[in-house]
């Protein structure tokens, strides 16, 4: 590629003609066709130059448009153009790569943006939020008494379980946990452990089996000097200014396994979700931070570090990836109030617990669809001289609460007696058997001691 005075200087050494030797009759008509023939292939190569000087900078824009974006800054800092080469694109690429890498290494949070060629990456640091939350967030360990049916007969056994707990206040006596209900539902004994993995029994205070939610207790005084100074209360936040795609940290005792933390997103808002088998739905809160069993009760944050959430149950499968859902904490807010107002109930000693004199079974969803019976404690059996008896409570009714606690299993309602003393005046709710249909009565029952 030669310049426009280079490509001049070269005609005239090529083309100078040598008229020393020539007859004086040839002489013109040589030097005119000479002169003819220069001008000419001047003129092509003058266009030729042209046109090249004119295409150029067009390729040097086409190249700087290759380039990742983290080069762009560099190459805008001059008007003029310039020439690019894949050699000098890939050493600055390699360059960028080796910049994000070491901020990686150096746990700095950075956002990428690449080209479509290229993968985009945003990776978030959540230590901090992590090292604030994690001692209001406890392990949820129980016993639960389990009734199977095989050929028409009840076999009982107990069975463990995990969940975890979210630390949300305290009264003059006792530490308030909340949970999701089904984590403490028919549990025979509770215990917590906390950040510091010290382990302490726990009561059930209250429970709302149709929000799915749960408050258990603990008494400060069984609480040791060491596990106060290392747990705290959680901030509730608020869930209704949640927006779609923004972050979400997942804390809980996944698998039972312990404390452990996962990331993602707010999926989708106000998501419809059946919380029971009878169809039941609740307003949840969908994310796509790993959500496992032994989550169910955890806490659901937003980056400041306020939950946001009250993990409770995920959908699984071999075609369904990253769909956790979560109770909304603006939802929750007044239940959890409202249970730890209500009295823990502490098992008494037997001998002084009351009786209410009845033999039942369990009716489910899949009973209620066979014989469209309400879901509850079918009573099989009223003993002669009970409280129950006393009360009007027949064979074939089905209780449905007791003391405003809601009731599924004889298994729950067992457990709320063994909190009564003999003497005790509790409400049953009932669902008796009317016309060929049910209508709902409140019974007052004055429990019996021991018989």
């Amino acid at each position: 590629m030669y310049g426009q005075d280079e490509w001049n200087v070269r005609q005239d050494d090529l083309y100078q003609p040598d008229l020393s030797d020539k007859p004086k009759k040839k002489k013109k008509g040589r030097f005119w066709a000479t002169v003819g023939s220069g001008l000419l292939f001047g003129l092509c190569a003058g266009l030729m130059i042209w046109g090249v000087g004119q295409f150029m900078p067009q390729l040097a824009g086409i190249a700087g448009t290759q380039k990742p974006a983290a080069t762009e800054a560099s190459d805008s800092s001059t008007d003029a153009p310039q020439e690019t080469s894949a050699a000098t694109d890939t050493a600055e690429a390699d360059q960028a790569a080796n910049t994000a890498l070491s901020d990686l290494q150096q746990g700095t949070d950075i956002a990428v943006t690449q080209t479509d060629t290229m993968t985009g990456a945003v990776v978030t640091d959540v230590t901090d939020v992590v090292d604030t939350v994690m001692p209001s967030v406890v392990s949820i360990f129980g016993t639960y008494a389990v009734t199977e049916n095989f050929w028409g007969y009840a076999i009982k056994q107990e069975e463990t379980g995990s969940g975890s707990g979210i630390i949300v206040g305290e009264n003059d006596e006792e530490l308030l946990l909340v949970t999701n209900n089904h984590v403490v539902a028919d549990s025979t004994s509770l215990s917590v452990q906390f950040i510091d993995e010290s382990t302490y029994d726990a009561v059930v205070k209250g429970t709302d089996a149709d929000a799915d939610l749960a408050v258990i207790a603990i008494k400060l005084s069984d609480l040791s000097a060491a596990t106060k100074s290392a747990i705290r209360i959680a901030t509730l936040g608020d869930s209704d200014n949640l927006k779609v795609g923004e972050p979400a940290i997942a804390i809980g005792n996944a698998l039972g396994y312990g404390q452990s933390v996962t990331t993602g997103v707010i999926s989708a808002l106000n998501r419809d979700y059946a919380v029971d088998e009878n169809g039941n739905t609740q307003a949840l809160i969908q994310t796509d931070a790993a959500i496992n069993p032994g989550n169910s009760g955890g806490a659901l944050l937003n980056v400041n570090g306020e939950v946001i959430g009250i993990n409770s149950n995920k959908i699984a499968g071999t075609k369904v990836e990253g769909m956790g859902y979560a109770i909304p904490i603006s939802t929750a807010k007044p239940i959890i109030a409202e249970l730890m107002n209500k009295q823990t109930r502490t098992p008494v000693e037997q001998n002084k617990r009351g009786y209410l004199g009845i033999s039942g079974l369990n009716v489910d969803s899949q009973v209620q669809d066979m014989y469209g019976i309400p879901v509850g404690v079918y009573i099989s059996r009223v003993y002669e001289g009970t409280a129950a008896q006393k009360a009007g409570l027949k064979k074939g009714d089905i209780i449905i609460s007791c003391d405003g606690e809601t009731v599924e299993t004889m298994e729950g309602l067992s457990t709320l007696l063994d909190s009564m003393e003999a003497g005790t005046s509790v409400q049953i709710g009932v669902m008796m058997s009317v016309d060929g249909g049910y209508q709902e009565r409140i019974l007052e029952v004055t429990l019996d001691g021991n018989q």
